[in-house]
């Protein structure tokens, strides 16, 4: 009989009572939806390990059909206080990614104040407007296009978000330059927000004890950089210093680095990422390409994964064409 050589692996953002939350709007798992659909994942998969998983790329270890993997980006404190006592009660690990710096530091992610902007309640027209506002302010310094070209650009939707909103997302975490962006995201995340930073990022991440204690409850913590930078945008030396330092902070909360693993912030990495992490020791590393992985010891760097939203949230509800491909 054929080894199963395939992997679901599900990516997981932020995970909140959402209509009791400070901001409902944010896109997110609802906390009845997630704990639906870890019983819709046990009914349907065997849910793996992270070691299982990095057994099998190599050792060539059989796993059971149908297996997934659950993971967790960005080290919410959405992840301590509501997936971490489902996962323990369910007897389930979890595999989570904190960016270090966030962590440390106390600053807010540039990505996680463009959520909040998005969910603030203000409306995406008048977000808009106020970025149109700024690039009008900005537009003779930083050289810029016209408003109606970086909208037709940028304005594509794709299967999650509207125009409007792919619009917003895009221009503030690529479209500009990396000052006027920070420079914008900035001013909107003062106007739409109104709370500091370090209050903000307390509020928004797990603490390193948190960390801790899930390490010692057996979830596995892996690297997600140490400023969630681009990679890709970075020369060679400027992301090996990301990946040292964010092996350092592994090193604080007691992560075993003998079985390191990464998830590329964003999902951006080149050659040379797969070159450093490849020469430190690292066992696999998760993309944000959407498909079941497959386990191939040449390909252990770009793992694909599926999307919270790509299983059905509802115990009892049918299979669908991702499990059919599993």
């Amino acid at each position: 009989m054929e080894m199963n050589r395939r992997v679901s692996i599900i990516l997981y953002h932020y995970v909140r009572d959402l209509k009791n939350s400070r901001y409902p709007g944010i896109k997110g798992l609802d906390t009845e939806h997630f704990k639906d659909q870890i019983a819709y994942i046990k009914n349907h998969y065997t849910i793996i390990t992270m070691e299982q998983l990095i057994d099998s790329i190599d050792n060539k270890t059989p796993l059971p059909d149908k297996s997934a993997l659950l993971t967790f980006d960005d080290a919410y404190i959405d992840h301590f206080t509501q997936v971490f006592p489902v996962l323990v009660k369910n007897n389930i690990q979890g595999s989570f990614y904190p960016p270090a710096k966030a962590i440390e530091e106390h600053i807010v992610l540039d990505v996680n104040k463009i959520h909040h902007i998005l969910a603030s309640g203000a409306g995406n027209d008048k977000i808009i407007n106020e970025i149109f506002n700024l690039l009008d302010q900005y537009r003779e310094e930083f050289k810029l296009e016209s408003n109606k070209y970086l909208y037709k650009k940028f304005a594509i939707p794709d299967r999650f978000d509207t125009a409007d909103t792919i619009f917003i997302k895009r221009l503030l975490q690529r479209g500009l330059g990396e000052k006027l962006r920070k420079i914008i995201t900035n001013i909107l995340f003062e106007r739409f927000i109104g709370i500091s930073e370090s209050a903000f990022a307390h509020e928004l991440y797990m603490s390193i004890d948190q960390i801790k204690i899930m390490r010692q409850f057996g979830m596995h913590i892996g690297s997600h950089g140490f400023d969630h930078n681009w990679l890709s945008d970075l020369q060679k030396e400027k992301q090996e210093t990301e990946i040292d330092k964010s092996l350092e902070f592994l090193k604080l909360i007691g992560a075993n680095l003998d079985n390191w693993t990464m998830s590329y912030p964003y999902g951006s990495y080149n050659a040379d990422t797969i070159h450093i992490i490849n020469k430190k020791g690292c066992k696999l590393a998760l993309t944000t390409n959407v498909d079941i992985a497959s386990i191939n010891p040449h390909r252990r760097f770009e793992l694909p994964r599926l999307d919270t939203n790509d299983i059905p949230t509802m115990a009892n509800a049918s299979t669908n064409s991702w499990y059919d491909q599993a």
